[in-house]
């Protein structure tokens, strides 16, 4: 990665100080990385319908897909538990749609200096991609 980790983790950690989340309480932040070099900020926003809400995770693919980017090469995600934040299965199913399963680096943080890194083939074995589309 040309972007270092503890940068990606520190923008994280920023990120979730814009959480909109005054249902649960849980504020999670998240920083994706580019290919371009370009990091984009995500945070939850809940919505008191509940299925509405957005994660940190796809509220920074969303925003960088709308400004026209669409390869990736890590995210960095953190929240509130005092514990490792891992992605839930829908955000982990959109990184599958926009990332190497193989290459794309997850970092679960649970402090700025406590972190780990994951591949996202061994966050999500067994993807559905498109490549399983033109099997029908």
């Amino acid at each position: 990665m040309d972007v270092d980790e503890q940068f990606l983790v520190r923008e994280a950690m920023l990120a979730r100080e814009n959480s909109y989340s005054p249902y649960s309480g849980f504020r999670v932040g998240a920083a994706l990385l580019a290919e371009s070099g370009t990091v984009y900020r995500g945070c939850n926003i809940e919505n008191a319908a509940y299925s509405p809400t957005n994660c940190a995770e796809r509220t920074a693919f969303f925003k960088a897909v709308s400004e026209g980017e669409q390869k990736f090469r890590a995210i960095a995600v953190a929240g509130d538990t005092g514990d490792y934040l891992y992605p839930c299965g829908v955000c982990r199913q959109v990184m599958a749609e926009f990332c190497s399963l193989q290459d794309f680096v997850v970092i679960c943080v649970k402090s700025e200096k406590e972190y780990r890194k994951l591949l996202l083939k061994d966050l999500l074995p067994g993807a559905f991609t498109k490549s399983d589309l033109q099997k029908i």
